[in-house]
């Protein structure tokens, strides 16, 4: 799509008039005309706040002259799944589950192979040439080649281990020991729980990225464990397939 038609797009979409527009990115209707009609595009700062304000990335507004992979993971990456910075800022190095609020989640590329592992395999593609492809691809990748330099030293590595103690601690009926949390983007986990007043409730955030887990009952049968945490709170719920028909087991602040 061509750059003036996206920022058209996003405006009507979004309702907005050109005079609203300009006044969100503090510039003129006059220069969002400009943009529409194709003859300018936005400077660096402008398009840093149009990309948050539509919450998409720079290169969508620019017409998507690039493919953008994250540069953890290697994910292809979209606007629906673009990390954010705390500001709110859409990221468009990584993906959602691999950056979260000025955040990188994993800090042990074996970890991350392990969970990527489990989504790419199918009929015609093995575990071990999953794993063969990324063991090569990953440390090709931008976060990989800069650890040193980007990587936070172990403190967030140190926080979710802390977590799993807490976790474990609370020693709860049938569910295993919790070896390790993986992220979780909200919106793929927020289950909808039935209380004792015969109210149901969700407790997370949509676009917010947990620390969390899957683990099989001891007690066996269909239902599993759902453990989820951040710096805030630890929840543990079970439930059957896909979510469904979940029970709420414990929600503690921490």
């Amino acid at each position: 799509m061509d750059t003036q038609n996206v920022f058209y797009r996003l405006r009507t979409n979004r309702g907005l008039s050109q005079d609203e527009l300009a006044e969100k990115v503090f510039v003129t209707r006059q220069a969002v005309s400009r943009w529409e009609n194709g003859d300018t595009v936005p400077n660096t700062e402008t398009l840093k706040l149009l990309s948050r304000l539509f919450n998409v990335s720079i290169n969508t507004l620019l017409g998507s002259p690039h493919r953008l992979i994250c540069q953890c993971c290697g994910m292809p990456l979209e606007d629906a799944i673009l990390s954010h910075e705390q500001d709110g800022t859409p990221n468009e190095h990584y993906c959602q589950w691999c950056y979260a609020d000025g955040t990188y989640m994993y800090s042990n590329m074996d970890d991350l192979i392990d969970v990527c592992v489990g989504n790419m395999v199918n009929e015609n593609f093995t575990e071990e040439q999953a794993r063969t492809y990324l063991r090569e691809a990953l440390p090709k990748l931008d976060y990989w080649k800069r650890y040193e330099e980007l990587s936070d030293g172990g403190q967030f590595e140190t926080f979710k281990q802390q977590l799993v103690k807490e976790i474990n601690a609370l020693q709860i009926e049938g569910m295993p020991k919790v070896e390790k949390l993986n992220a979780l983007v909200g919106k793929h986990v927020n289950l909808e729980y039935p209380l004792p007043n015969g109210a149901r409730a969700r407790f997370l955030n949509d676009q917010t990225t947990y620390l969390g887990n899957q683990l099989p009952s001891l007690f066996g049968g269909d239902r599993c464990f759902g453990v989820l945490a951040n710096m805030d709170f630890i929840l543990v719920a079970t439930y059957e397939k896909d979510g469904a028909n979940p029970e709420l087991v414990l929600y503690k602040k921490r």
